[in-house]
């Protein structure tokens, strides 16, 4: 049986990412004293790709007034990140690191490398400031992810920390009640 990745230390990394039109060298110090999503997709150029790329894209505002910095991340090059933001509408609005990981290392770090297709799995994992996973959301291929949603869990992760003791119900959004664990709770809900 595997062990979850939840709540488990980010592990050391180093790559090249294209941001903003230059190549800057990433780690994951990078991420630390701050909240991070790490969101991985199969391939630039591709179908499903571009769409869930854009949607962070047009998130990414909110986002970045939350806290959280975004860093896309696939097993193509740093290179290639760079020709698809030059050639693709959709993802030269993107102003979020988009790392390269062509060793696979940082795919297999968050256990999203398929292996036989050098390729990552379509994976969202939101880090708090101390490097510490606290969501992690692994689709196929087919199936797309959205931005909207990972902002309400982003919203619920950042409440949960600054307050303890305090858990957010399902479909919870920021200024709705939370509750409070206790035994007068059991069998009430």
């Amino acid at each position: 049986m595997t062990q979850s990745i939840i709540n488990t230390q980010l592990q050391p990394f180093n790559a090249t990412a294209f941001h903003k039109g230059d190549f800057v060298e990433v780690s994951e110090q990078d991420l630390l004293g701050k909240w991070s999503v790490v969101f991985f997709y199969p391939a630039d150029f591709t179908f499903v790709c571009p769409t869930e790329l854009g949607d962070m894209a047009d998130h990414y505002a909110k986002l970045q007034e939350m806290g959280v910095e975004v860093y896309s991340v696939s097993t193509d090059t740093h290179f290639t990140h760079k020709a698809w933001h030059d050639s693709s509408d959709t993802i030269g609005k993107i102003n979020y690191p988009m790392i390269g990981d062509p060793t696979g290392r940082i795919s297999r770090n968050f256990g999203v490398m398929i292996e036989e297709d050098g390729l990552a799995l379509r994976g969202t994992f939101v880090i708090n400031p101390e490097g510490e996973i606290k969501v992690a959301e692994i689709h196929d291929l087919g199936i797309g992810r959205s931005a909207s949603e990972l902002v309400r869990k982003i919203q619920a992760a950042q409440y949960v920390a600054e307050h303890d003791g305090e858990v957010c119900p399902a479909a919870w959004t920021p200024g709705e009640e939370t509750l409070a664990p206790s035994l007068d709770l059991v069998g009430k809900i």
